[in-house]
């Protein structure tokens, strides 16, 4: 089994100045196969934080000037992950245009930030099904679409054909979660 640590718009230090310590104190004293990066760290310390945690795929989101690739794919056992920022896609977050880039990489699941609102998805097409993920802001800052302003990322595991997704917003300083077990038809 996998387990995946799920990120990102950070924004660090133009709009936050750190993670939140309960986000940052619970993602350290985890155990995760990898991390995937939505993108929008701004700051190249906050990759430097990422990469203690093991090893870090990171997309450029429209606020980075790092170097990162506009795209990754993963595989996770028969999974296929597609990471990317976001901002292809108008308007933000759009199902269908996030379920086009989906297929168009070949991936059962997409993951993409930029709304900065967690987002837990099973798309049914003709071909196969699609997952899209987006695990909001870790700082619960304003993105240009608004956004939840709630301070949340992810957790992943796949089993087989099953992926596990646990979402955590930070409220009232407390980190409050909701699981999701959805089977994909690969």
């Amino acid at each position: 089994m996998f387990k995946v640590l799920i990120i990102g718009d950070t924004h660090i230090p133009s709009r936050a100045e750190r993670l939140p310590p309960k986000i940052e104190s619970h993602i350290l004293s985890e155990k995760y196969s990898l991390v995937l990066c939505t993108g929008d760290l701004v700051a190249y310390e906050v990759l430097q934080l990422l990469k203690r945690i093991g090893e870090v795929k990171v997309v450029r989101g429209n606020m980075d000037y790092l170097p990162f690739p506009k795209s990754e794919v993963v595989a996770l056992g028969n999974v296929k992950i597609g990471l990317i920022h976001g901002h292809q896609v108008y308007p933000r977050g759009d199902i269908s245009r996030l379920t086009r880039i989906a297929l168009k990489f070949g991936v059962n699941v997409l993951i993409s930030g930029h709304t900065h609102v967690p987002l837990v998805k099973k798309v049914e097409t003709t071909s196969r099904d699609v997952l899209l993920l987006n695990p909001g802001s870790a700082t619960g800052v304003w993105s240009g679409g608004g956004g939840s302003l709630i301070p949340s990322f992810m957790e992943c595991a796949v089993r087989g054909s099953v992926v596990e997704v646990t979402c955590y917003e930070l409220k009232a300083n407390t980190l409050i979660k909701s699981r999701h077990e959805i089977s994909l038809t690969l």
